[in-house]
């Protein structure tokens, strides 16, 4: 009896990956404002699950643990909040006097471009305003509340998640466990301690990493002698949690502030003193400290955060590494995904000798006699 095979072909089997693809894509960039601070309180949960141990250890009860350590974290994410708010009115009693630097100092530039390119000055400074009002069109005052609002109960749910998921994680394991089948069950659990290990070494290097960078930052511009340096020090070190482009970032920022406060010469201290401490980073830090501890190349780093933030924004840049850890150590446990783990890791692999081999026809020697 003749058995029929049930093997889906491979146009239709790649056209439903990339349909799944399309569908899970759209969920996340619709569903965001409930996934994002979902995800980061998972993250923060993750970080602070340690700290509930150790005071429930100490004979603290649970949940008061848990309260204790989400208002830890809070305590320092205000403390971070306080210095930026206390820098930031320095730095905005002095906009005036910025600002009017750098109509000066872009008006140079127009004429400087238009004597480069034949071009009238006026025909620049149009094109300019134009644009400037097309963009201050776009932005609607339902747009901007809408943000606010999102902004607003993003910041109340936070924390919320943070103690719900933590005073609920026995229960999301034991689902996690019941979803698998028995056999799988030492698979899974390793799984999960591994990315809860991947994530909190991950967070932690990434802070020890980012105080490093911004008391560098902070130093060398003050050395300089460049303003607001504990301000522009400690945006540069947030920055730098995105990768790569984040640097490209604090530059120019630190750059232009050279440029408006000082003189055009400072601008190539600043990029000197910033390519130094790239160096740095790069080299002994960033190792040492975390691509130690998520081994994600630099290729994948640069289009994963890229794709977050075109489906998340700037939210999705920040979570863009840390997601692509998880899903890397899923995919180094899971046998027929393997292949996509090793994608997506930094281990190049030693150089493959490729045989020469000859498709010719082997000929029989012929007959004695022919």
């Amino acid at each position: 009896m003749e058995t029929t095979s049930n093997k889906i072909p491979l146009y239709a089997k790649t056209a439903l990956i990339f349909i799944s693809m399309f569908a899970f894509v759209y969920t996340l960039y619709i569903g965001q404002q409930i996934i994002i601070p979902l995800v980061y309180a998972t993250i923060i949960a993750i970080l602070l699950n340690p700290v509930v141990n150790f005071l429930t250890r100490h004979k603290f009860n649970r949940f008061i643990a848990i309260i204790l350590s989400v208002i830890l974290a809070i305590a320092i994410v205000a403390g971070i909040l306080a210095v930026l708010i206390s820098q930031g009115d320095n730095f905005m009693s002095s906009a005036p006097e910025m600002q009017e630097k750098f109509t000066a100092t872009f008006s140079q530039f127009v004429n400087w471009v238009s004597n480069q390119m034949g071009v009238e000055p006026e025909k620049v400074n149009q094109w300019i305003s134009d644009t400037r009002s097309e963009q201050l069109n776009n932005l609607e005052v339902k747009e901007n509340i809408a943000r606010f609002g999102h902004i607003l109960m993003t910041t109340v749910l936070l924390p919320v998640y943070m103690v719900m998921l933590l005073y609920y994680k026995p229960l999301l394991l034991e689902f996690v466990h019941r979803v698998f089948r028995s056999e799988n069950q030492d698979l899974v659990k390793e799984v999960l301690t591994n990315t809860k290990k991947i994530i909190q070494s991950y967070l932690i290097g990434l802070f020890i990493e980012m105080f490093i960078v911004g008391v560098l930052n902070a130093v060398g511009l003050l050395i300089i002698g460049i303003k607001y340096a504990v301000l522009l020090g400690l945006i540069g070190a947030l920055l730098n949690i995105i990768p790569y482009l984040g640097a490209i970032i604090a530059t120019s920022i630190f750059m232009l502030i050279a440029l408006l406060t000082e003189s055009p010469i400072y601008m190539l201290y600043v990029l000197l003193m910033y390519l130094f401490i790239q160096f740095i980073d790069n080299n002994f830090l960033l190792p040492k400290i975390v691509a130690s501890r998520v081994k994600i190349n630099a290729l994948v780093s640069i289009i994963v955060v890229l794709l977050g933030a075109a489906v998340w924004g700037v939210p999705g840049m920040f979570l863009a590494i840390p997601l692509t850890a998880i899903i890397k150590v899923i995919f180094d446990h899971v046998e027929p995904l393997k292949p996509w783990g090793f994608l997506l890791g930094d281990t190049m692999p030693k150089a493959i000798s490729i045989k020469k081999i000859s498709f010719r026809k082997k000929t029989k020697a012929p007959a004695k006699g022919d």
